[in-house]
């Protein structure tokens, strides 16, 4: 199976997981705020950063930060986080988009689902959570609707929120699953493919926010709109 982790023994309970290009400048942020949920939990975890071949000093940063840093050099969303995933020690993973738009106090739920194996699979559902204003502009939110729907049809699913930067799952899980896609359209294929395993798939409210910082946003509605709809029509 591609995501059994390198390493056989999972001796942390959690992995937070942060995909990284180029965020100089919330790197640092992201990392602290994941490290004191791990502390509020109480449980042994770790803080994993796969930089996705950044050009600027992310890496360096996620490192003088405590993070565990690992280097993708193909850049892709998708082949971050398959990275990320087959590396990480913990027995809950959980990944969440490093540009400070997601609440990492939304993350305890999540794990608790995870651990207490009320789910295999949690996606964090940012329609029932709340979006400030500025959060998502009106393309993207109608864009992410309409994809959503087809891939519950198309994948026999109830997940709302297809498209969701914060999500997670078990080391087990992971152990059973094998992704293609190296883009945006990982998102939709790692919630198809649970599907298609039989696992079970939760759901919890996130919030959303816009970013505060100065930074250079990776999503391109019209063209990763395009690749999630290959994938689902595909």
């Amino acid at each position: 199976m591609e995501y059994k982790a390198e390493n056989a023994k999972q001796n942390k309970d959690i992995t937070i997981l942060l995909p990284c290009l180029n965020e100089e400048s919330v790197i640092g942020i992201c990392i602290r705020k994941a490290k004191k949920v791990i502390e509020k939990l109480g449980i042994d975890g770790e803080v994993l950063v796969v930089d996705n071949a950044s050009s600027d000093r992310s890496a360096i940063i996620a490192k003088e930060c405590g993070a565990r840093v690992i280097t993708e050099e193909r850049r892709g969303y998708g082949l971050a986080l398959r990275r990320g995933i087959r590396e990480a020690l913990g027995d809950v993973i959980i990944m969440i988009d490093a540009d400070t738009t997601y609440d990492f106090g939304d993350i305890p739920a999540m794990y608790k689902m995870l651990a207490d194996g009320v789910a295999d699979m949690v996606i964090g559902n940012r329609f029932a959570g709340g979006m400030r204003k500025g959060a998502m502009s009106l393309s993207h939110r109608l864009g992410v609707r309409f994809l959503s729907f087809l891939g519950r049809k198309r994948f026999h699913t109830d997940v709302y929120d297809f498209h969701s930067g914060l999500r997670g799952l078990t080391s087990s899980a992971a152990s059973r699953l094998h992704f293609k896609t190296t883009g945006m359209e990982f998102a939709t294929e790692m919630i198809a493919v649970a599907a298609r395993n039989g696992l079970r798939i939760g759901q919890v409210p996130v919030s959303l926010r816009r970013c505060k910082f100065e930074r250079k946003s990776k999503l391109n509605t019209v063209r990763d709109g395009l690749r999630h709809l290959k994938y689902i029509v595909m």
